[in-house]
């Protein structure tokens, strides 16, 4: 059992933590090295107050950027270690050809996203469990999910724990951040679980729609042979 638990130290969250922080301290110094400057002159000529004058000006610039290289790029959210066990459950009764394409599919999605857990839910049964998983192994598809395979329209819950739907998702490990739900056509989706909230980019998002799309494709002519 994996125990829960939030990553410590910011640096390891923020890996640019310290660059953004120096235009502050360096526009911090600057101000309080001049204005001492000033209170232990004593007499003060033209050029000295042409230089102050300057150097104010560019120690409010420096300051002025470390603000705004604080808001243009926020501190990552904290992950947490997710609560359950490590599992690949990909069921038997599958083609090869189907499980090859569905294991390269789960794995691609795991290693180029943030993705921690990995649920395919298609034709009314689960056919792909991966990654970190809770207590539930089959998918009892609640109004989200629902939803997501009637409009054939993707969801994402950007902060799962602020969602009442959350309930529907005891499949994935009780303390996931953010979960995207992918349709496959009218017939299933992906479930995908993130160990951080708001962590998904839009690349993500692309990325994960065209491995569903292709997914898709594969599901359906595999249906359309059986049936």
């Amino acid at each position: 059992m994996i125990k829960p638990g939030i990553k410590s130290g910011s640096n390891r969250s923020d890996p640019n933590r310290v660059l953004r922080l120096m235009p502050l301290a360096v526009g911090g110094l600057g101000g309080t090295l001049l204005f001492i400057n000033r209170l232990l002159t004593p007499e003060l000529t033209n050029s000295q107050s042409r230089s102050d004058a300057l150097g104010v000006i560019i120690s409010a610039v420096l300051i002025l950027a470390g603000l705004l290289w604080q808001r243009v790029q926020p501190r990552a959210p904290d992950s947490v270690e997710l609560v359950g066990e490590e599992v690949f459950d990909l069921s038997a009764d599958l083609p090869d050809a189907l499980r090859l394409e569905l294991a390269w599919a789960s794995h691609s999605l795991l290693t180029n996203t943030v993705t921690r857990s990995i649920v395919v839910w298609y034709g009314g049964r689960t056919i792909l469990r991966r990654g970190i998983m809770g207590v539930r192994s089959q998918v009892q598809p609640g109004a989200i999910l629902n939803r997501v395979v009637e409009t054939e329209k993707p969801t994402y819950l950007v902060a799962l724990k602020l969602y009442p739907g959350r309930l529907e998702f005891d499949y994935l490990p009780e303390n996931t951040q953010g979960v995207i739900c992918q349709p496959l056509g009218q017939e299933g989706a992906i479930v995908l679980g993130a160990n951080a909230p708001r962590s998904y980019t839009h690349q993500d998002e692309a990325w994960i729609a065209a491995i569903a799309q292709k997914l898709t494709a594969t599901l359906e002519n595999h249906c359309s042979k059986t049936g």
